[in-house]
């Protein structure tokens, strides 16, 4: 038997792997003209990111376990969202944590743009709490899909849903995305207030 008060971590943990305020499904890219500084000294918006397919944003980090464990499908990705015209920006949102500033952001080597989403402002409207967490928007950039990469972080060879490669490749053939959410697990993405 539980003893009274056991069950309150229980239930956070459980509300906090809940996407309650995620974008919905159906919503345009927020704040897509906000210049993101990035690793490569430059600027970038969610729109000059987009290619004529759409755009794939994932919120990643520099020193989360989850990040580094999924890190490496980040190549293959990238080349399978270039061949679907797809263009790929993925946002650090933990600026101000040890190890995620943009000096250490230019120590990655990521296949596509890595900016810095500054005071969480993006994560907070887009609903994002962990990283990995990935964002994709049709060519009008309109949110087609949200939620993890595939269903095996830790062991690639054994992924048996690869859930934003089956929503890659429907939304560019034009057809309907089987699972347009799924359940993200990873670090947690900190909210301002914290």
């Amino acid at each position: 038997m539980l003893r009274r008060g056991a069950l309150a971590p229980i239930l956070a943990l459980v509300l906090s792997l809940a996407p309650a305020d995620r974008l919905p499904i159906g919503s345009k890219a927020p704040m897509a003209e906000v210049a993101l500084p990035t690793a490569s000294g430059g600027t970038l918006t969610l729109r000059e990111a987009a290619g004529a397919g759409g755009l794939l944003v994932i919120f990643s980090s520099n020193t989360c376990p989850w990040v580094r464990a999924w890190e490496d499908r980040y190549r293959t990705l990238a080349v399978t969202a270039a061949e679907l015209g797809v263009g790929v920006l993925a946002l650090n949102a933990n600026e101000g944590d040890r190890g995620e500033a943009l000096a250490d952001m230019q120590a990655r080597a990521y296949p596509f743009p890595y900016a810095l989403d500054k005071g969480r402002r993006l994560a907070g409207a887009f609903g994002a709490t962990r990283m990995p967490e990935v964002f994709l928007f049709d060519k009008t950039l309109t949110l087609v899909y949200t939620g993890a990469i595939d269903d095996n972080a830790r062991q690639p060879g054994r992924v048996e849903a690869p859930y934003l490669v089956e929503a890659l490749t429907a939304m560019a053939a034009g057809n309907p995305i089987a699972r347009p959410e799924t359940r993200v697990i990873g670090c947690a993405i900190k909210r301002s207030e914290e």
